[in-house]
This record gives structure tokens, sequence and C-alpha cells, in this order.
């Protein structure tokens, strides 16, 4: 495939349509060929009863005043862009006493159109399980009811055939051998070791899911409990991997390594070997607490160089204030539940 250099550069509409990688002078790539969105489901719940009223995470204050307003109208537009492009938006009622129940990726994570859902630490958030749980099987969803620490999405990230997995702060690894259990999908733990990064979703986020369309002879899967310097790789007792594809296959991610343990950050670094790699400054401002579809990134726009990254990468970055809500410690991906098929 040609290439082409920063000085005869093509417009971004040019180098889409031909899928032509665009360099910087010695070939270092500026941006990827097209980058394909998939329409998407989300499940979010409305901010109405939204506000900071205990501290169970180094963000959040007792005191902190929460403009209830501008917090409604942060998350309508977050709803709105998912719209515009494309995607569907389910919602869950919201229910009063329960603040932090907009934070609808904790609820669970729904994979293969099954629901593995929520036992919380704090048991301040404990009742919003009940809650979510009455969804999921109103809408006919298979839902386990996890008997270890368990918060959702915000520990659990499915990419390829793996489910990347937190532990640390929240999610139990008891929860991420019953995860694969559920699922019967390999599952990876990674140690978070910084309390302001105590979800999976506040360090790290999936790009592109690089779901193969092909399958090859290794299955990925097994009953043995593999390690990586004390990180457990639950299934690593089979052979194969992302079926026909490298280890991460073509999926990508985003994340800041200084967020997980030495070991992990090796496994991150075998696993997604071209992973974008996010400053201490962009992770703080949430800005891997985001939603990617393929294409279309929904990021926090205080994320500045984080933005930049993408953009040299061929992603369409999406900013989205939800400034509002990081007085609790979320963000964009917090507010939303993938729903996926």
């Amino acid at each position: 495939m040609p290439q082409v250099t920063i000085a005869d550069r093509p417009s971004q509409q040019e180098a889409e349509a031909l899928s032509v990688p665009i360099t910087q002078p010695g070939g270092a790539p500026l941006t990827e060929a097209r980058r394909t969105a998939r329409p998407r489901r989300y499940l979010a719940c409305r901010p109405t009863h939204f506000t900071v009223e205990y501290a169970i995470n180094p963000w959040m204050r007792e005191d902190a005043e929460v403009d209830t307003a501008l917090a409604l109208q942060q998350w309508e537009n977050l709803v709105r862009a998912y719209r515009d492009h494309g995607h569907t938006v389910e919602t869950i009622q919201p229910v009063a006493g329960l603040p932090d129940m907009v934070f609808a990726a904790n609820s669970a994570v729904v994979v293969g159109g099954r629901a593995f859902g929520s036992l919380f630490h704090a048991p301040q958030r404990r009742p919003e399980s009940r809650e979510y749980e009455i969804w999921f099987k109103a809408a006919g969803y298979d839902l386990y009811r996890p008997e270890s620490a368990c918060e959702g999405e915000g520990d659990l990230a499915p990419v390829g055939r793996y489910l990347l997995a937190g532990t640390g702060f929240r999610t139990t690894r008891d929860a991420h051998a019953a995860v694969q259990e559920f699922f019967g999908r390999p599952v990876i733990s990674l140690q978070l070791t910084d309390p302001y990064f105590y979800h999976l979703d506040t360090a790290l986020f999936v790009l592109d899911d690089g779901l193969p369309t092909t399958t090859g002879s290794g299955t990925g899967t097994g009953t043995g409990t593999g390690t990586a310097e004390g990180h457990s790789i639950a299934g690593a007792g089979g052979t194969g991997g992302t079926g026909g594809d490298e280890e991460g296959g073509h999926a990508t991610i985003a994340y800041y390594p200084e967020a997980f343990s030495p070991g992990s950050r090796e496994v991150l670094r075998h696993l997604f070997p071209d992973a974008v790699l996010a400053t201490r400054d962009d992770a703080l401002a949430f800005g891997l607490n985001s939603v990617s579809d393929g294409r279309h990134v929904f990021i926090a726009p205080q994320a500045t160089h984080l933005i930049e990254q993408l953009t040299a990468r061929g992603y369409v970055p999406v900013p989205v204030d939800l400034s509002e809500f990081h007085k609790a410690g979320g963000g964009i991906k917090c507010c939303t539940q993938e729903l996926r098929p």
C-alpha cells in the first residue's frame, strides 16, 4: 500500500476514501486507514437524583455541591450525541435515594445477550443492583447475580474474545472467575494500584473490540489459571488465542500504564503493542472514561493530549463535557452500559 508523507498529505476525507495511511517524515503513521463505526445499543439512567452524599472514592467529598440542572443538561447532551451518531439509547427509571444509579456501567456487563449483574463493594450502592436486575429481567436477559463484589463494566471490558478485568479496589478475583464461567470467555485479571483509578474504566477503554471475522484452530479457553507476575489470566490453561489473529487480534485500547501494577502493564503491552498510551493529566481529566463505536470516540474535552493522539490514529473524537459527574468520580463511560447482542 502506498504511503503519503505529511508534505503531500490529502484531506481526511480523501485519506479515508483511499484507505491510505498518512505518515510523518520518516514513515511514522499520522493516521490509520478507514475506521468503521458499528451501531451500538446503550442503557443509561437519567440523573434526576444525582448528588454526592457520601465519599467512597478519592474524587468524592461529602460537602460537594452538585448543580443538578447542569448535570441533567450534560447527561442529555451525551444521550443526544449517541443518538446523533446512530446509536440506540435505552433508559432505566431513576430511583430516589440512589444518587449513583446514573452510573449505569457499574450495573452489569452484557456479552452475547447475557448479563452478569453487580454486587457493589460499597454498601451505599448495593440497592442499585436490584433495580437494574429488574430491568434486565424485564428486557428478557439471562442474568447472573454474583456472590463476590463485582461492579460490572466499571471493571470488565470485553475486547475481542477476551474480557479485561480490573481488581484491587472494587471487583474481586473470585468475581473474575465467575465471569469466565458464565460467558465462557478468557478473563484477564489486571491489578489496579492507584486509588484515583479505582475502576478499570477510569484507566482503560476499548477503541476497537477487534472481533475477528474468521476463526482459527485455537480455543483460547481452558480450565487452568495462568499468571503474569502475580496477575492471573483465567483460562490460560487452554491453547490458541484470539482465533486466527495474534493475541489481542486487531483490537485497540487506550490506557494509562501507571494505573496498573508492573506485571499488569506487561500483560497489556504484550496483548496490545499498538495501544494508545495516555498521560496522567488526560487520565485525571477522565479521558479514559470514554466510549468508542470503532470510529467515533465520545470523550471528555479536557483530555486534550489524548484527543490529539486519537485524531492522529484516524479516530473522530466527539467531546462531551460531563464534568459535573467528575465530582463523584464518574464520566462518560460510567454513565453508559453497553448492551452487546
